[in-house]
């Protein structure tokens, strides 16, 4: 039986699970088993994406602020890097996982050298890699505990903090760029 048939994924993190920075993407996930939010997340992305196309690909609702293709980008790189720590904390690897520097993979992404396709087809595979193995987990290493950024973190709450992000990148996208994001 796996993890989300047992609905281990629909236990909130306590914030004791993770660094305060994080509780506000914790708490912009709702309620229920994390595995089908992840999935559902995913799709409502890809409806918006699909929608707009590159035609609002350059569009940023700022000066000096980013593009809706570095938005994308930037999830898709936190994406991995908040996935990987998940797999490391899950497989017992007790090492200390560094931070990350978006302003640093911003620089080095070369995001305006793709296509918001094919940064949509990245995304969309890393996601489905990732409910899998979240999928697989068993119930008891989701409390399993490593540390991310100098801060002690659950696998359990790294889960929650990979959806939170890409929710608060979508809450950013509807209310700044008025991309038509679903519920």
């Amino acid at each position: 039986m796996s993890a989300s048939d047992q609905s281990s994924w629909s236990i909130r993190p306590d914030p004791a699970e993770y660094n305060v920075f994080y509780g506000r993407y914790v708490d912009s996930v709702p309620d229920g088993d994390l595995v089908v939010f992840l999935s559902h997340q995913l799709r409502r992305l890809q409806q918006v994406m699909a929608g707009e196309g590159e035609r609002v690909a350059e569009l940023s609702y700022a000066e000096n602020k980013w593009t809706v293709r570095q938005v994308m980008g930037h999830i898709l790189d936190t994406e991995w890097v908040f996935g990987s720590r998940l797999l490391r904390m899950a497989r017992g690897d007790g090492a200390p996982l560094p931070g990350m520097d978006h302003e640093v993979f911003m620089a080095h992404s070369y995001v305006e050298d793709r296509s918001l396709a094919g940064i949509m087809a990245e995304l969309s595979g890393l996601r489905t890699a990732v409910t899998i193995l979240m999928d697989s987990l068993r119930p008891d290493v989701l409390t399993w505990q490593g540390t991310a950024s100098g801060f002690p973190v659950t696998v359990r709450a790294q889960g929650w903090i990979l959806a939170g992000h890409c929710e608060h990148h979508m809450s950013i996208l509807k209310k700044r760029y008025d991309l038509s994001i679903p519920d």
